[in-house]
């Protein structure tokens, strides 16, 4: 279906033979064009090889942190971590950090050079060294916006992603199988190992992240699974269960597809104003550099999203054979487009936070950052606000500077959440370390007492 696969191109690549990096693939179209409602959709670009421009992982240099937006600030709440994905904020306050990577073997194949150039691609990334498999708990006791207790909460983990907590009863999506166990309030171990609810699509393990949500009552989780394969050119068969957010009984283990056709369905959460589930979702590549986009959607019981015959609602990917006309003609277009290649995976709802007036309605998001687009994309955590329970503007920058300014990654932000005083948590797996986001201080203001001036009482975030 494809003329080259992704790994070939890097294997190109990597030997040496062809300068991908420096190429470029269609006319860019301006930023305002590529976010909302309503996104440029330009002319598809085919090319003999795919555009491959990786930031290489660097990691961040002694004293230097990303950059705030005005207004607000930022500080480490834990580093020294692990190659960190996913947070989740229990009730008492304390942190779940997932700290995970690609299970064995995963990427385009099952060995020999396929598997070798994988692995090449996503250490340049960051990415290529084993799962720790384990969560990390993290606990600010005195409220200052660090970590001041770090404990291994659970090991033996398989890709560890996803985490939900339904009364006493913790649920943790590995790549392979939703798990659960007792959790009592301020443990800092699982006591009892994990027990399986369900399997998980595995195998290949093309998208690898299994992120995971309660529904409200509790009765039902909700798991997106990616696909198998850029356009399934390895074949419907491998995408049984995939492509779509999974709904699971935890009761009785019973999967169904919640809603399908999302190549890459990875941040969740429930709208709090509309009671709507929505998602972040990767879109697919090698259609130049401005298409098709991510997005963030609303997703409702049954719906369809396009994957993989047509991409933004209706618009036919032409590489996919056989066509399938019945299945474009009831795609869902999305809500709101976050950038082509800009691998936007974490968003959380702002309810809760405390950063702010311009940051009180709407969604974060953490973009991870293209590898396969110039200029790179991504690489940043934006907000976009919200109005009546529904996309209301442009995209504001939350947190930016994880780009050096060689164009290597200094960092890469992933997943996003509100903690329980209302800064904004976000995990950067390159950069090992889980940064706070909070309101900026007031600044000191003199006051004239008695012919001399004091500071005033200082406002604390």
């Amino acid at each position: 279906m494809t003329r080259l696969s992704l790994v070939a191109a890097a294997a190109v690549l990597s030997l040496g033979a062809v300068a991908l990096a420096a190429c470029s693939s269609g006319p860019l179209a301006p930023e305002a064009e590529r976010f909302g409602p309503a996104p440029a959709l330009p002319e598809p670009t085919s090319r003999w090889l795919p555009l491959v421009k990786i930031a290489p992982a660097r990691g961040w240099p002694d004293g230097q942190l990303p950059t705030a937006a005005a207004g607000l600030e930022v500080q480490p709440f834990a580093r020294g971590l692990e190659h960190p994905r996913w947070l989740y904020v229990l009730p008492n306050g304390d942190v779940l950090v997932a700290e995970s990577n690609a299970p064995a073997r995963a990427g385009e194949g099952g060995g020999g050079l396929r598997e070798r150039v994988a692995r090449w691609i996503m250490a340049r990334a960051g990415a290529g060294t084993p799962s720790p498999d384990r969560i990390t708990l993290l606990r600010d006791a005195d409220g200052d916006g660090v970590a001041e207790e770090r404990h291994l909460f659970a090991d033996n983990l398989t890709s560890p992603f996803g985490m939900a907590l339904v009364g006493d009863r913790l649920y943790i999506a590995n790549a392979d199988a939703l798990v659960v166990a007792p959790y009592t309030p301020g443990q800092t171990r699982l006591v009892a190992p994990p027990q399986k609810v369900a399997d998980l699509p595995a195998g290949r393990n093309h998208h690898w992240t299994k992120s995971l949500v309660a529904g409200p009552d509790g009765t039902r989780l909700y798991v997106g699974v990616g696909s198998n394969s850029n356009i399934a050119e390895f074949g419907l068969e491998e995408e049984v269960n995939r492509a779509a957010i999974l709904e699971i009984d935890p009761a009785t283990g019973t999967v169904g597809v919640y809603a399908s056709g999302l190549r890459n369905p990875v941040g969740l959460d429930w709208n709090p104003v509309t009671g709507e589930l929505w998602t972040a979702v990767n879109e697919r590549d090698e259609l130049g550099n401005d298409l098709p986009p991510d997005y963030m959607t609303s997703v409702r019981r049954g719906e369809f999203f396009g994957w993989p015959w047509s991409y933004w609602g209706r618009t036919v990917d032409t590489r996919v054979q056989p066509e399938n006309p019945a299945a474009v003609a009831r795609a869902r277009t999305p809500d709101y487009a976050l950038g082509a290649h800009t691998a936007s995976l974490g968003l959380t709802f702002a309810d809760g936070a405390r950063l702010g007036p311009d940051f009180a309605d709407g969604v974060f998001v953490g973009q991870h950052g293209s590898w396969n687009r110039t200029p790179r994309s991504g690489y940043k955590v934006i907000f976009v606000p919200f109005a009546d329970g529904r996309p209301a503007g442009p995209p504001r920058d939350v947190l930016t500077g994880f780009l050096s300014d060689r164009g290597e990654a200094l960092g890469r932000p992933v997943g996003v959440i509100v903690d329980a005083r209302g800064g904004l948590l976000v995990a950067d797996d390159v950069g090992d370390a889980v940064w706070r986001v909070r309101a900026g201080r007031r600044p000191r203001r003199l006051r004239r007492t008695a012919g001399r001036s004091r500071p005033a009482a200082r406002a604390t975030a």
